[in-house]
């Protein structure tokens, strides 16, 4: 089935609407004909891409915070959805050395409240839950980590997200166990992605925003760790990939209740200069410096994902390689910040090319 087709008039409920990969995930099943219901806190962001395309046009908004957990079950009561996208998450590893208990707070017990929300529910549903590639215990080898390796993380971030995957695979054997499946008709997958990159994200240590903040102010991008190997991708990669999942779950509840990892080909990773460059070529200037920086809290230096299970079982595959995915990125705010254009049409413009890809 097309996957347009199978999401048009769906009722998906997203966490973390408002977040930037939300709010391209509403964009697109907006585009699709499907009744969205988003559950998030306000944007965390000032500008924030949610505000800029006036993402409440596009769907049923309720401000919460994952952690109540009880406002959050009465709204999927409420709603009753056939899927549910889990974003709501926080997402940023320096700001998890700052805040480690309310990362944990937000990111394993939040899995728990909604895992919990959708025990209640006694209807049919679909459960994608978004981790991160950081899941796995990064021994820096230069592997790409499949979907079985060894889960662990350094960083109170990653292990916050280690322990949402262990969170979910608990409750998929406990509650939402496959064997029964006719009996509680519930079917959950995690999904794990690597750095998603695209128009309209402006949070605070995410190397592209920085980028684009010290382009738009004429200022030098001073890097932290040029040498840092990340799996980049647009955005509109894994997000095809969780919809494509989700479709796959529909048709099958057993073989696809699983993690999966959404990233790019292994040759297509790049430094964190070689994306930098790129970026200011594309933007057509820009100076950059490495400064030597002291007392960094640790992030992981090289990390990439072995795709070959989406690939083989969902015939999902990356669309965009790096350079392609800068130049979307950087087309996307250059628009926003030196033409006054609709940025909702121009989103969905971009949407519309990497749909005929």
């Amino acid at each position: 089935m097309d996957i347009a087709a199978f999401y048009k008039n769906k009722k998906v409920f997203i966490t973390g609407h408002t977040g930037f990969k939300g709010s391209w995930l509403t964009v697109i099943l907006h585009s699709f004909g499907a009744e969205v219901k988003g559950y998030a806190l306000e944007p965390g962001t000032n500008p924030s891409l949610y505000q800029t395309i006036h993402c409440d046009s596009l769907c049923h908004s309720v401000i919460g915070d994952i952690r109540n957990a009880s406002f959050l079950q009465k709204h999927i009561n409420e709603f009753a959805p056939d899927i549910i996208f889990h974003l709501a998450a926080q997402p940023i590893v320096r700001t998890s050395y700052d805040i480690p208990v309310d990362t944990f707070d937000i990111n394993a017990m939040g899995t728990v409240n909604l895992l919990e929300a959708i025990r209640q529910m006694e209807k049919k549903c679909i459960i994608v839950l978004i981790t991160t590639d950081k899941v796995y215990e990064n021994n820096e080898s230069g592997q790409a980590y499949k979907e079985n390796d060894r889960l662990g993380g350094y960083d109170p971030y990653s292990a916050s997200k280690a322990c949402a995957e262990l969170i979910i695979d608990s409750y998929r054997k406990s509650f939402f166990n496959s064997e029964k499946y006719s009996t509680h008709q519930k079917v959950i997958a995690s999904a794990r992605a690597g750095n998603v990159i695209g128009g309209g994200d402006w949070a605070k240590d995410r190397l592209l925003p920085d980028i684009v903040r010290a382009l738009v102010k004429n200022e030098t991008i001073n890097i932290r760790n040029p040498r840092a190997v990340r799996p980049w991708q647009h955005v509109l990669e894994p997000l095809f990939g969780y919809l494509t999942l989700a479709m796959k779950m529909d048709e099958d509840p057993i073989i696809f209740a699983d993690a999966f990892n959404f990233g790019p080909y292994p040759y297509d990773v790049l430094t964190v200069e070689e994306v930098t460059d790129l970026a200011v070529s594309i933007w057509g200037k820009g100076d950059v410096a490495f400064p030597e920086l002291r007392g960094q809290v640790h992030e992981a230096g090289l990390l990439s994902l072995n795709i070959e299970k989406a690939e083989k079982l969902l015939r999902w595959k990356p669309k965009l390689n790096a350079e392609k995915a800068l130049t979307y990125t950087i087309k996307w705010y250059k628009n926003y910040y030196e033409n006054n254009i609709n940025m909702l049409d121009f989103t969905i413009i971009q949407l519309k090319n990497y749909q005929k890809l």
